[in-house]
């Protein structure tokens, strides 16, 4: 089924649900239904409490009503008749204004009594081919995502061409609610959230902490390679910063603004690239002085609504792993490819091998959201194209998904429940540049304008490490374990050797702790196992007997209870150490 029949479908079940819905409780009011990634929500302002429970209700009138349902047919109407059907409605008047105040021809769609203010884009038989639907949950949203507004119920439902898709979905939906990063994240210890602090802001904890730091250092290992330097740059700046860049007029209602005792307008900064413009503007540079290279691992913060908060994956301070080059036409291509050189090691290391890459063009029918000509995007992204034709690498053309300044390479990571994440990017930008008047000498003492690379690997560290956790269901590779082994001794006489092999381990930077509670040695295994440290090193009896001063002797279990029977712990190092450096 092609991509537009499936939006179709589930296009024509969102209607559907409202229908129900409006059969059920007839003084509810609805408002708008999209299709969203894999399936559709309709939002709703009820006049009682709706929850979960109430979902196989409404799906089982869906089903009944969809035996009367022929095609939804569509037809314009004036002003003033769309302003009589929804006179009741405020949400769907306020809609139509909207319509006329842009021009726009207002339609609606009717099929088995139901009418719905809509632009088209359904099912031609209903009552054959919309058979696959599941209604999922309930959730709460405010009116066009503004808090400010009032707060209605959502109804979230998906719909498929047959029925092994629908299982295969819900089961997906299973393993994923099994590997929510929210749930494994507060279960071992790595973030958390306070009223006190807000919605959107995570707490880390030393374990988090610790992963963040090492997925941080390794970025740092393969930029430094790379010729690479680290910058600082400061939380706020002036707002007429984003007004050279060009970010107020785009972002401006999604930062938050500082206005000073002396009536001065600042941001918290939510992003770096405009800073960054500084540095490298802070002295005349000559040819010979480029690339410069600009690396930073800081924070970036934006006003996100609180309904669209989603734990790590959506926040409002955003640790970004930043970078930005600053080079000469001729030394694009060549800076673009080694910044994907770092993406490919990165991603290969942290168990995503294979990445598929997203070429980012601009909308030529909506130029307005963009800096620069037509002309001009057109040729930077012919160029961008032809890269990675070279590399030799299956691509596809998302249009209308390049930044406002900048035609992008986007990679795309499928993780272990074969769901899709944009993670690393490559973006090539003339336009910043030239509004900050960035330059070189060149060779004939002439100024030179120049063009600037933004890199990010991670992106987000916060939304990374989210789908790190679901990816692994919290049992990460050795090398990024917060604890890598914990050694437990069978019993209390055996504490004094269980400290003294921890020690060694820890001598040797392996990540230890011991489990010295009084516990049943089963019990102990069935926590670690919980907690998901790679390996548990048992000391007991037989253990005891065959170490000598010169060498310990320990059984060692995996996570996943395999035991590994005993070993010398200098071969049991050897072994992890392999594992670390290697990152497997």
């Amino acid at each position: 089924m092609s991509e537009q029949k499936v939006n179709n479908l589930r296009h024509t079940a969102s209607h559907l649900l409202a229908a129900a819905v409006l059969d059920l409780y007839p003084k509810t009011k609805h408002t708008i239904g999209p299709v969203i990634e894999n399936g559709f929500y309709y939002d709703f302002e009820f006049d009682q409490p709706i929850s979960d429970k109430d979902l196989a209700k409404i799906e089982k009138r869906m089903r009944q009503l969809l035996l009367k349902w022929g095609e939804l047919k569509g037809r314009e109407v004036s002003e003033k008749e769309a302003q009589e059907i929804y006179q009741d409605n405020s949400y769907k008047l306020e809609l139509i204004d909207e319509l006329i105040k842009q021009k726009e021809k207002i339609t609606v769609y009717e099929s088995g009594g139901f009418v719905d203010l809509c632009r088209g884009g359904h099912l031609e038989k209903p009552k054959q081919e919309l058979k696959h639907f599941k209604l999922l949950s309930v959730a709460g949203a405010y009116w066009r995502g503004d808090e400010k507004n009032k707060m209605l119920t959502r109804i979230y439902g998906t719909a498929f061409e047959n029925e092994k898709e629908l299982m295969d979905y819900l089961e997906q939906i299973q393993l994923a609610k099994a590997r929510d990063h929210k749930k494994l994240g507060k279960d071992l210890g790595l973030f958390t959230f306070s009223q006190l602090v807000g919605p959107g802001l995570p707490l880390w904890t030393p374990k988090g902490t610790l992963i963040r730091n090492l997925l941080d250092d390794y970025v740092w290992q393969l930029r430094c390679e790379k010729g690479y330097q680290k910058v600082a740059i400061p939380h706020i700046t002036k707002k007429d910063l984003y007004v050279v860049s060009g970010h107020w007029d785009k972002f401006k209602n999604d930062l938050f603004k500082i206005t000073t005792r002396e009536g001065h307008v600042f941001a918290m900064k939510p992003m770096n690239c405009p800073h960054h413009t500084q540095i490298y503007n802070s002295q005349q540079r000559s040819y010979r002085d480029l690339p410069q290279r600009y690396a930073e691992t800081t924070m970036v913060y934006r006003d996100e609504q609180t309904g669209e908060l989603n734990g790590l994956s959506r926040v409002r301070c955003i640790t970004q792993d930043d970078a930005h080059v600053f080079c000469r036409e001729n030394q694009l291509k060549q800076e673009c490819l080694k910044i994907w050189e770092i993406i490919e090691r990165f991603y290969k290391a942290t168990g995503f091998p294979q990445l598929k890459v997203r070429l980012s063009f601009h909308d030529p029918k909506k130029m307005q959201n963009y800096l620069g000509e037509e002309a001009n995007w057109q040729k930077w992204e012919q160029e961008l194209e032809s890269w990675v034709k070279e590399r030799g690498v299956d691509y596809q053309v998302a249009i209308g998904e390049a930044a406002f300044y900048g035609p992008k390479i986007d990679f795309i990571a499928k993780d272990s429940l074969q769901r899709e994440w944009q993670v690393a990017t490559i973006q090539a930008d003339r336009n910043m540049p030239k509004s900050f008047e960035l330059a070189c000498i060149n060779e004939n003492g002439g100024h030179e304008p120049i063009v600037m690379i933004h890199a990010a690997i991670m992106g987000s560290i916060e939304r990374f490490v989210s789908i790190l956790i679901e990816h692994y269901a919290g049992a990460f590779p050795v090398w990024l374990s917060p604890v890598q082994v914990v050694v437990v001794p069978v019993s209390n006489k055996f504490i004094e050797q269980a400290q003294a092999v921890a020690e060694v381990l820890n001598n040797q930077a392996i990540r230890v702790e011991t489990n010295l509670e009084n516990k049943p040695l089963g019990a102990k295994i069935r926590e670690q196992s919980l907690q998901k440290t790679p390996y548990l090193c048992i000391i007991g009896d037989k253990e005891v007997q065959l170490s000598t001063e010169k060498e310990f002797f320990v059984s060692v279990r995996t996570r996943e209870n395999k035991d590994l029977g005993q070993q010398k712990l200098s071969e049991f190092i050897k072994v992890l150490k392999q594992q670390i450096e290697k990152k497997t």
